[in-house]
């Protein structure tokens, strides 16, 4: 019997950490986009600095007449992503009023 209030009194409490969050702020927001952003350029400079070292390996073992690995691409310099709370403010300017 212990053991089933135990376990009810844990399954009502983990069930309060599923509760909803607030929605971020703009400042957060571009705080997490430039997080993933940096995050996704690292996956992409490990992905070749491994295929750098697979070729290395490769070209250890190959045999003479075989073809060549594959050459890697290097990825393009981390470019952070462009600022959502900018563009609106550029467009918020009021348009000229239309001649009659």
């Amino acid at each position: 019997m212990k053991k089933i209030i135990a376990f009810t009194f844990c399954a009502l409490a983990a069930s309060s950490v599923f509760a909803a969050l607030p929605p971020l702020t703009p400042e957060q927001a571009e705080a997490a986009a430039l997080t993933k952003a940096k995050t996704a350029y690292g996956d992409k400079v490990g992905a070749y600095q491994l295929c750098q070292a697979q070729n290395r390996i490769a070209d250890r073992f190959r045999v003479a007449g075989t073809a060549a690995p594959a050459a890697c691409v290097a990825p393009p310099p981390f470019v952070p992503p462009v600022v959502a709370a900018a563009a609106p403010a550029a467009s918020a300017t009021p348009a000229a009023p239309a001649a009659k």
